[in-house]
């Protein structure tokens, strides 16, 4: 009697399990669907003023990062999981790398935010069951936050409100200037 419970028993779990199988196939390939599915990023890319962009064209690593976040827009889910740890490196090289010319709290945080967007992409990559979603999610918000860095080192080269008062004022002297140069002129042909 116990031999033939046990034997129920062991019939009944293996007879389980190919159903659950063939659920698991159905659900693999809604998977590799949404895995093939293509980055939808809106986003354009933000350009650098000539300021920035003369010292970024001199740090290889905002280039090569550059590159690869260009690369995310034409991307599909599975092309950025298996270049996600790739990605973690360069922009892990990319946060240690910072020129001295660039350093200022509010690059070093985008830069922070980069690299842990990276980090977090390569988790989700290498996952045991990856999430196409997360992963495309997090895509899109490293591809926002390296636009968001671009934009912090444009403003590192922006003149301030005094720099544009200094200016004003010094055009206005250089009028004042002119104005007086040729007021005597003027003096000088109406007593000819």
């Amino acid at each position: 009697m116990k031999h033939l419970i046990l034997f129920l028993l062991a019939v009944s779990i293996f007879s389980c399990k190919p159903d659950s199988q063939g659920k698991d196939s159905a659900a693999d390939k809604t998977d590799t669907t949404s895995f093939e599915q293509k980055l939808k990023i809106q986003q354009p890319q933000f350009a650098l003023e000539a300021d920035a962009k003369k010292y970024a064209s001199n740090w290889v690593e905002f280039i090569t990062a550059q590159n690869e976040v260009r690369k995310l827009e034409n991307s599909s889910v599975k092309q950025v999981m298996n270049n996600a740890g790739t990605i973690a490196k360069i922009m892990e090289s990319l946060q240690t790398s910072l020129p001295d010319s660039l350093q200022a709290v509010p690059v070093e945080a985008r830069l922070n935010v980069i690299n842990t967007k990276a980090k977090l992409l390569d988790q989700y990559s290498n996952k045991k069951h990856p999430n196409a979603e997360d992963v495309m999610r997090t895509s899109k918000e490293l591809h926002l936050e390296f636009n968001n860095l671009k934009l912090q080192m444009n403003e590192l080269f922006l003149k301030s409100l005094e720099d544009f008062e200094k200016e004003l004022d010094e055009f206005e002297e250089m009028e004042n200037e002119m104005d007086s140069l040729k007021t005597p002129e003027k003096s000088q042909k109406v007593v000819s």
